[in-house]
């Protein structure tokens, strides 16, 4: 079946590692193989700018990850091709898989909506307005005061209208959330699950989840461990017990996954890189019509896609 998986982190491991061959390596959760034995239609590739680097170095690392994505994941891999838009990705041939440029962060563009209009022209089609802490845009889910959008971050969702392109709430402080679905046409949240299953900051309350069906967002469930499940370990069993509470709220057509592979260490069993989404698959069509799966692995993000 076809896969759209809304989060990954390969360009950071690739920026922090320029070793690392996309085609194959074994450090990868997401390697060029695995996408072509397993299924993949359309994945999603982050600029994510790490903490570490300095303020007036951030768009320059962004543009970097850029240039990794075009010339070391695209053009060496032959069947990858660049999307932006439902057209785009509707008109992949059968073989062809979709590489879709994100930004998770807008720490990269400081105070500059210039920088934010760059990104989107080198192919950014989804912005996810912070990480955990405090940018120009808005506070995340880790900063104490937790502040909502900014005057600066109005005017970056606003942008995103314009552009026809997503506003990302993973990682958002929770004023910022509805801040984002006061102003933003497109709202989603590519990787976040719900609270009520397992209690983490960078989950989603029960009125967040009914908040996105009703704007007609997406939420990509991830399989990182520490959000599945308030064990140790986290299995396949635990990513479907978020997609049942997800539909349980009318959410059918509005969920769908954000794997967040090679933005974790610890895995979930079974899903420890991209070709456990084959395990998914199989345990999914086991309480699900396969109408419904199909839905959930692929249509529904290509269905919310701005037109």
């Amino acid at each position: 079946m076809k896969i759209f998986d809304a989060h990954s982190d390969v360009l950071y491991k690739m920026w922090m590692d320029p070793t690392i061959d996309f085609a194959n390596s074994s450090k990868l959760h997401i390697n060029y193989d695995r996408l072509k034995a397993s299924g993949s239609k359309v994945q999603s590739f982050a600029i994510y700018i790490p903490e570490q680097i300095k303020p007036e170095s951030r768009f320059e690392v962004a543009l970097e990850m850029v240039e990794i994505f075009y010339n070391k994941v695209v053009a060496s891999s032959p069947l990858l091709k660049v999307v932006r838009t439902k057209e785009d990705i509707l008109g992949l041939k059968e073989e062809e898989i979709g590489a879709f440029l994100t930004l998770e962060g807008c720490d990269a563009i400081d105070q500059s909506i210039v920088k934010l209009q760059t990104l989107l022209r080198l192919g950014v089609s989804s912005v996810g307005l912070t990480w955990n802490y405090a940018n120009f845009v808005a506070d995340g889910v880790g900063e104490p005061r937790g502040a909502g959008l900014s005057s600066f971050g109005i005017e970056v969702v606003k942008e995103h209208n314009k552009a026809s392109i997503w506003t990302d709430v993973s990682h958002l402080s929770l004023k910022g959330f509805w801040d984002v679905m006061e102003v933003a046409d497109y709202p989603i949240a590519s990787h976040s699950n719900a609270m009520a299953i397992c209690n983490h900051r960078r989950n989603l309350l029960d009125e967040q989840i009914q908040a996105l069906i009703k704007k007609n967002g997406m939420i990509g469930i991830t399989f990182v461990p520490q959000f599945l499940s308030n064990r140790e370990t986290a299995t396949i069993d635990d990513v479907i017990k978020h997609l049942d509470y997800i539909c349980s709220f009318g959410g059918e057509n509005h969920v769908g996954f954000g794997s967040d592979f090679d933005g974790i260490t610890d895995t979930t069993i079974g899903l420890e890189n991209f070709s456990g989404y084959e395990g998914l698959v199989n345990k999914l069509l086991k309480y699900y019509s396969e109408i419904q799966v199909k839905k959930f692995l692929y249509q529904n993000f290509v269905a919310n896609l701005p037109a």
